[in-house]
């Protein structure tokens, strides 16, 4: 090899040594090295490959690839390509000038935002640099395409200094080698290396072998036409994607090229009635290379559910989160994957009426989190939202509305949508409510105490009560009253002895005029502080709150027979107990009676039996 030297020189810039720099600051993960040097080696096969077919490469071309070797007795790791390769001048021009006058601006603009974490990634096209974070020494032999030209290597040792000398290269293309530094040799690890390149190179344009083997798939669906796919496709695509996963329940192909580029494929997976604490994530592309799994801001926060890919040149990766938000392709790229999937929704509801019912279950959780959190979105999904009542028949907001509007529609015009959170413990409510014709629905995933409150503020003229809210005379106040078998005396009588019996003042003691089949006496929690209660408690603020409620009301049943027999009960004791095993049961529907409270109902209950 002729080593005769051409060049030795100083790169002039602001900063004596560029490179400690570098490694503290570049990027918050040194793994990033491998990412930047397959990708600079895969843009260059590229190139050539487009050079070729402009007709200003008449050489041959060969199979475009890019090699990672690894040498742990060298402590080297090279990666290789047949590409574009460059010329003694080219080095000096765009690893010495371009990327160091890049360094300095880049040092000089963010000196004031530079911290241990490293929050900045990718600045004036430092990739090549990142070499350094984990190497002592970095080495470049390369030989452009251009016809005649010589082979050159550069060096550097990661000080200022540089070396440039011509060397001897047998087809065009680059190495790049890498002397690892001491602390850095945890990348001297052949399964370390296949798992990054794994991780960030999986679906590269250009072929990557290591240690004798393709990595990647070239050619993901995403960047084909859905003209060209099968739902078999798209369905194993996902098992690559997440091979662990139950099949999705359908997906959406992204693919605009106006006013900003994206591709992608985005799939609604299984959740039922849950969100998933260690959920699968979209993972983020440019121009197929890997670049993070976290999306918040280029992804509408409440699909931040779904599974899948998004490649986009035009997501600016090299800047702080805040310039991220206020990107106005960002922004863009956000209201259209919020409408691509309110469409899709839309269609699937349209189309397949029944089906998109089966699946709601699942879907339910994003439309719902969408309706709350995105105006725009809402404005699609209040046609294809569903509610579904106990029975399990589903309903639009309008088909619900006219369902209800002549039977729960109180004296002021405003419908009342009657729910349960939980049919079984409220299942004697339900049946009241039923015995009166009232539709019930089910509200009991994660999130539907904030749509409830949603629903009330979009819909016009509505309100949603739980079944165990109030008594159904005030739950839906028609204006009409039921008459009561006893005199006013009489009620102010009976109020006094269970408030007495009771003993609780936070329970606030009514006596009504029901039908005879209610329960004597029933417990009722009030909407808006039960509400407050379970929002507390979905935001991690549950020991706030003891097992009981903190105020509930009781309500006496003025005709039912029991209030009569209490009142002309003579023996004191006899009507206390009358009144404590009312007070228990009603308790008891409503959950509330536990430990030596039970016991007691119980042992009641066998002597009086």
């Amino acid at each position: 090899m002729n080593s005769t030297i051409q060049e030795k020189g100083q790169i002039s810039i602001h900063t004596e040594n560029i490179f400690p720099i570098i490694k503290k600051f570049l990027y918050s993960d040194h793994e990033i090295f491998l990412r930047e040097l397959v990708s600079n080696a895969v843009d260059a096969s590229q190139k050539l490959k487009k050079l070729a077919g402009f007709g200003e490469f008449n050489g041959e071309l060969g199979e475009q690839k890019v090699t990672v070797t690894l040498n742990e007795e060298a402590k080297t790791i090279t990666v290789s390509d047949r590409g574009i390769g460059m010329t003694a001048e080219e080095i000096k021009k765009y690893i010495n000038q371009i990327a160091f006058s890049g360094a300095s601006e880049f040092l000089e603009k963010y000196k004031d935002k530079l911290d241990e974490k490293g929050a900045i990634i990718g600045h004036f096209g430092l990739g090549f640099y990142s070499a350094f974070m984990v190497a002592q020494q970095v080495e470049i032999i390369t030989k452009s395409y251009r016809e005649g030209s010589a082979a050159a290597r550069w060096i550097c040792d990661g000080s200022t200094e540089f070396e440039i000398t011509e060397t001897e290269r047998a087809e065009h293309g680059t190495d790049v080698i890498l002397h690892i530094a001491p602390d850095s040799e945890e990348f001297l690890d052949k399964n370390r290396l296949r798992t990054i390149l794994e991780k960030y190179g999986r679906f590269l344009p250009v072929s990557i072998e290591f240690d004798g083997t393709t990595i990647n798939n070239t050619a993901p669906i995403w960047t084909k036409s859905p003209s060209e796919l099968t739902d078999e496709d798209y369905q194993n695509f996902y098992k690559e994607l997440y091979p662990m996963s139950e099949e999705p329940l359908f997906w959406i192909h992204l693919n605009v090229d106006y006013p900003f580029n994206l591709t992608g494929v985005l799939y609604f997976p299984r959740l039922k009635n849950d969100f998933q604490i260690r959920r699968e994530k979209i993972q983020l592309y440019s121009r197929q290379v890997f670049i993070t799994d976290e999306v918040k801001d280029i992804v509408p926060d409440f699909l931040m559910m779904l599974h899948g890919v998004i490649d986009s040149p035009d997501i600016p990766l090299n800047v702080s989160r805040s310039f991220l938000q206020a990107d106005s392709n960002v922004k863009k790229i956000n209201g259209y994957i919020t409408r691509k999937v309110a469409d899709k929704l839309s269609e699937i509801f349209r189309n397949d009426r029944a089906g998109f019912e089966q699946k709601f279950d699942d879907i339910g959780l994003f439309i719902k989190y969408g309706i709350i959190s995105d105006d725009k979105f809402y404005e699609k999904a209040k046609d294809f939202c569903l509610v579904k009542n106990v029975d399990g028949k589903y309903f639009t907001f309008d088909e619900f509305s006219e369902a209800v509007k002549e039977n729960q529609t109180d004296k002021n015009g405003t419908a009342v949508w009657l729910y349960t959170n939980d049919r079984q413990k409220q299942d004697g409510f339900i049946d009241s409510a039923k015995k009166r014709g009232y539709e019930v629905l089910l509200f009991d995933t994660v999130i539907d105490s904030h749509f409830i409150n949603t629903l009330e503020y979009k819909l016009e003229k509505t309100s949603l009560k739980r079944v165990d809210s109030d008594t159904f005379d005030k739950l839906i106040d028609k204006g009409l009253s039921n008459e009561s078998v006893l005199s006013e005396d009489d009620r102010n009588k009976l109020k006094s002895l269970f408030e007495e019996v009771l003993d609780n003042k936070t329970a606030a003691v009514s006596v009504e005029a029901m039908p005879t089949d209610e329960l004597p006496v029933i417990i009722t929690l009030p909407e808006f502080f039960r509400r407050m209660k379970d929002m507390s408690a979905l935001s991690g603020e549950r020991s706030m709150f003891g097992p009981m409620p903190d105020s509930y009301n009781v309500a006496v049943n003025a005709n039912h027979p029991l209030a009569d027999r209490i009142l002309k009960v003579s023996d004191a004791d006899e009507q206390k107990v009358l009144i404590k095993q009312s007070l228990d049961l009603a308790k008891l529907s409503q959950g509330m009676l536990s430990g030596t409270d039970l016991t007691a109902f119980i042992r009641r209950t066998v002597e009086t039996l």
